[in-house]
């Protein structure tokens, strides 16, 4: 049995997986057994880290070996519940055990016997206790492992059931598991072998064998995704078959613009018209920070196409930006007699027939010169007469297979991709290896800096005051939470392969209840929220509410981080901001400072204190009060946190939704070297094999992470 083969056992096949258990596992994207050994978990559980009573902190859990004293006896309280309770010891203290409503666990605790219980241990008047304590039978000749790894749930999903059917799933995987790394690459870079390193991510008994696994892991994620991405820029034979453009004079459209290009917009529209000028197709990202004009260079490549007899398109990875696209640049090309679309997946069948229509028609008086629109350009019925250019912006918020679908809806045309995410060159070259990449690395003149400022909780009465302040004199706010309802991970669990650092890390804010408080605490204010669980729809109406000043401060988690242009929003909040890396942050940032009016960013640790933020969060929050310049704060994001934030933008999910390529562990790496290697010898194994055709366990890895689900094409 080979690799494909446990892609295809149903979890549903795994002894205590039935129906309900079953649709459960589909609810957080297991399906199959492979998907289950994949479902790496969230945390561990530090149990290995035993103490004694007197040792134990009353704020987060701790692990104790305790001996039973008594004879548990169960107290009813009143009907409907009841309290078993037992004394047990240790060294240096007597503790009481106490459990509700389980009498069932009566026979379970005889004296004498020895117990590691994990819980929290309360003291009151000089007294220890524990309540609901997790108990495992403790022998000295047979030690409990240290670490308990604890999965992300849903209804009708427990850690217990995750383990049991993981350990059986293992032993499937022991007899049946293919290793689709070629052995060469396995001993180059002394990687472990793939079942070892399932194997130590479920069950981890040391920080060597955790580090191990998560670098054989890490390196199979990002070696398949470079796979894909080399694989993607093969399928477009770069042969002389794209329209050349001769005429590249922009001077009619750059006449009507209010302002004058900068040198670096300059510079990057030099290089697209160069490409655009041979008959090798484009294949170009345009990297610039946010407000740094990367639309006007777009819009550029797009009016030589038309200019020379060809059609363009821009595609935006939301409907609220496509549509801001299309406002901003339809008059524009209209003044210059150039027929602008924009075809969205919101439109009514007969008006998307009718633009289908024009797009394809062979009338050049009648034809649409430029569509702007989402992924609805994807769409088998679209079809371009004469297609010249098609344009991807925020191209990290599409899967790579989507940005293939648009090139191969207009083959042998230019290519352009944009993105608001500026990164080290270095590692552009290694995450962009098919592209050329131009940079814009200098703001426009007049643009303000947006004052960016580090507080912590004891500021809470003073920031609803500036709320307040800031919606008095006409302007509205932005509230980014990093979580969408209350935290996922309690304060005593430790973050996937961080077990070892011990910080007690702050609770999340969380959106949804977030702006249910300010809502209690600022009445006369409209607050909304949103976030990414809401429908498109839903989302894309929110948005465009804010847009048009009805709702005064929006609670959001990072979807806002790449959207909707408010010039009337001059605040931007970032709670919990410890959680956030560098390159996110001022993705936030660059959400207010788009008009003419002062603008702030306020970041708010979760701390009592800023002095109670670890040494690296301190500098990281430090780096963003002092530093503003996209490109810089990339580099020390990047010496900081590692390459992996820079490849995980938009992956903090663990299911592929709408076509995106999501990493399960990629956005932990913090080894450039790993990365690099990773994509040299992708980019090696493509070159002697294109089509993998001699590794067909590693291709079937590559099209399952590359899969375009049909549903999402409108």
């Amino acid at each position: 049995m080979d690799n494909k083969k446990l892609n295809d056992i149903s979890v549903g096949a795994l002894h205590g997986v039935g129906k309900v258990k079953k649709d459960a596992y589909a609810r957080v994207g297991v399906e199959s057994v492979q998907d289950l050994l994949e479902y790496f978990p969230r945390s561990y559980e530090n149990r290995g880290d035993i103490c004694l009573l007197c040792q134990a902190r009353q704020d987060i859990k701790s692990a104790v070996i305790l001996t039973v004293a008594t004879n548990p006896r169960v107290h009813l309280i009143r009907r409907g519940m009841s309290l078993l309770k037992f004394r047990a010891f240790d060294d240096s203290g007597s503790c009481e055990i106490i459990y509700f409503n389980q009498d069932y666990l009566r026979d379970k605790f005889p004296i004498g016997a020895t117990f590691r219980f994990w819980g929290k241990v309360d003291m009151e008047n000089g007294k220890y206790s524990m309540s609901s304590p997790i108990a495992e039978p403790y022998i000295d000749s047979h030690p409990l492992p240290p670490y308990t790894p604890i999965y992300r749930l849903t209804d009708g999903l427990s850690q217990k059931q995750i383990s049991q059917n993981m350990s059986l799933a293992l032993e499937m995987a022991k007899v049946s598991l293919c290793d689709p790394m070629p052995k060469e690459i396995l001993a180059r870079h002394s990687l472990i072998p793939l079942y070892d390193a399932l194997c130590s991510v479920h069950n981890p008994t040391d920080q060597i064998t955790l580090g191990e696994a998560k670098r054989r892991l890490v390196f199979d994620e990002l070696f398949t995704f470079a796979l894909g991405m080399s694989m993607s820029a093969k399928s477009i034979v770069r042969q002389n078959n794209a329209p050349q453009m001769k005429d590249t004079n922009i001077s009619p459209l750059l006449s009507m613009l209010p302002y004058t290009l900068t040198g670096a917009q300059t510079r990057a529209i030099r290089d697209i018209f160069k490409d655009m000028q041979s008959s090798i197709p484009m294949a170009r990202i345009l990297i610039g920070d946010v407000g740094s004009g990367k639309t006007i260079c777009a819009a550029s490549a797009m009016y030589i196409a038309v200019k020379n007899g060809y059609q363009a398109c821009l595609m935006a990875p939301t409907e609220i930006l496509a549509t801001q696209h299309y406002n901003d640049l339809s008059p524009l090309f209209e003044k210059l007699g150039i027929k602008c679309a924009l075809l969205t997946g919101s439109l009514t069948p007969s008006k998307k027939a009718k633009l289908h229509s024009l797009i394809s028609t062979p009338n050049d008086r009648e034809r649409i010169d430029i569509v702007i629109g989402t992924q609805a350009l994807i769409s088998d019925k679209v079809e371009f007469y004469k297609p010249a250019l098609n344009i991807a912006d925020e191209q990290h918020r599409f899967g790579v297979n989507q940005r293939a679908a648009l090139l191969q809806k207009a083959k042998h045309t230019h290519t352009l991709v944009m993105s608001a995410t500026p990164i080290p060159r270095s590692l552009a070259l290694v995450m962009y290896g098919d592209l050329d990449v131009s940079k814009i690395d200098e703001m426009p003149r007049g643009r303000q800096r947006v004052d960016t400022f580090l507080v912590d909780e004891s500021y809470r009465e003073r920031l609803d005051g500036f709320i307040k302040k800031t919606v008095a004199e006409g302007s509205q706010v932005y509230i980014v939470c990093p979580a969408v309802e209350e935290s996922e991970l309690p304060d005593d669990e430790l973050d996937l392969f961080e077990i070892f650092e011990g910080d007690k890390k702050p609770p999340l804010k969380a959106a949804v209840q977030y702006a249910e408080d300010l809502s209690k605490r600022l009445p006369d204010l409209n607050i909304a929220f949103v976030h990414g669980k809401l429908k498109a729809n839903q989302k894309d109406e929110i948005m465009s509410r804010f847009a048009m000043g009805e709702i005064q401060v929006l609670v959001s988690t990072t979807v806002i981080e790449v959207g909707v242009n408010v010039p009337n929003a001059t605040l931007m909040i970032v709670e919990n901001s410890e959680r956030f890396g560098l390159s996110q942050l001022h993705q936030l940032r660059g959400r207010v400072g788009r008009g003419n009016k002062k603008s702030y960013c306020i970041l708010v640790s979760g701390t009592e204190s800023k002095n109670q933020l670890s040494e690296k969060s301190r500098a990281r929050l430090d780096t963003m009060c002092r530093c503003y310049n996209g490109f810089d704060i990339a580099e020390e994001d990047l010496k900081q946190r590692g390459p992996g934030d820079f490849l995980c933008m938009n992956t903090h999910a663990s299911i592929r939704q709408s076509g995106d390529i999501y990493f399960k562990l990629a956005d932990t790496c913090e080894d450039a070297t790993l990365m690099e290697n990773a994509f040299s010898e992708a980019r090696a194994l493509i070159s002697r094999d294109p089509e993998l055709d001699m590794y067909p366990a590693l291709c079937d890895k590559v099209q399952n992470m590359f899969t375009i689900k049909s549903d999402i094409i409108n």
